[in-house]
């Protein structure tokens, strides 16, 4: 229950960055909970995901955001764009960077192209220096310093977003940056993403981690249909498009092994979210060159 006689606050924010920095790990272990798919590959994150945190006396909204980067195919274009769509609607924007990638004394190329986008934006900016656990302390102070010199951070927080280190330091920090402002979502949500959405992202997340260096990122899934059948079983039908033929067969795999454990794996997380048996029908189809296609492009969600 929130006191009355407290100040509510609540507003948007933003978390930008590179490609694979740990965005997405970093809104899990802000909520508690999965709402973001997580891959050791690139631009796993193709959509703004929205995650809400309530707070006592705020409300934290989280847009986690595709990797920003310099894009030709039209699929990277639109993640981009709306990225830096982002900036303009937000509160607050968390600009996190990889300290492994950092050399002593110097801003990663990517990171200086990040922040030149940046260069108007009104909101405040804080810089979350990520995978802390994986350096040596003395390593933290010069990249500290040399993001310091190149632009003027609000904050500066070290972390990590895998053991939850300072994690609630920088909830703290956050909620003390916003404004007033209303309750914007009911207190037990954490993410205002439909239902298909999140089906189709953990059918993907699979995808990913089985595939490995097989496939490259020309999958996408759409979840057809989800209904409840008689005994509280619920059917859901998906399909997994790629843009080749010779792609079928690796995501089918040799007698359908591998699309049999994509779908086994992808089964027991969607029946923990939904805890309910499920019963996942995976088609796979090919759609050439879908990720330059704009009509499909929509139809995932991505204009």
């Amino acid at each position: 229950m929130v006191d009355v006689d407290k100040v509510f606050k609540s507003g948007f924010i933003a978390i930008i960055g590179q490609t694979n920095v740990g965005k997405s790990t970093f809104l899990n272990q802000l909520l508690g909970s999965k709402v973001a798919i997580v891959s050791e590959k690139v631009q796993t994150t193709r959509r703004r995901i929205t995650g809400i945190k309530n707070l006592p006396d705020a409300q934290l909204i989280f847009i986690d955001t595709p990797g920003i980067h310099e894009a030709t195919i039209l699929l990277n274009k639109y993640m981009v764009q709306g990225t830096l769509k982002a900036f303009k609607e937000v509160d607050l924007i968390l600009f996190m960077v990889d300290i492994t990638q950092a050399k002593q004394g110097e801003v990663d190329k990517g990171d200086q192209y990040v922040l030149s986008t940046l260069a108007r934006v009104k909101a405040p900016v804080f810089l979350l220096i990520n995978k802390i656990d994986l350096v040596p302390k003395t390593n933290i102070l010069p990249v500290i310093e040399a993001y310091d010199q190149l632009f003027p951070f609000k904050e500066i927080v070290p972390l990590s977003a895998l053991t939850g280190d300072r994690i609630a330091l920088i909830l703290q920090i956050i909620a003390q940056h916003l404004p007033t402002g209303p309750r914007y979502f009911p207190e037990h949500m954490i993410t205002d993403q439909a239902q298909e959405f999140w089906l189709s992202e953990l059918i993907r997340e699979k995808v990913i981690d089985l595939t490995k260096q097989e496939l490259p990122y020309t999958t996408a899934v759409i979840v057809e249909k989800v209904e409840e059948k008689e005994g509280g079983l619920i059917y859901i039908a998906a399909i997994i498009y790629v843009e080749k033929d010779s792609q079928k067969g690796i995501i089918i795999g040799q007698g359908g092994r591998m699309l049999k454990e994509i779908g086994q794996r992808a089964r027991r997380d969607i029946e923990g979210l939904l805890g309910a048996k499920v019963f996942l029908d995976l088609w796979v189809k090919m759609k050439r060159d879908w990720r330059k296609d704009p009509v499909f492009l929509a139809q995932l969600g991505l204009t």
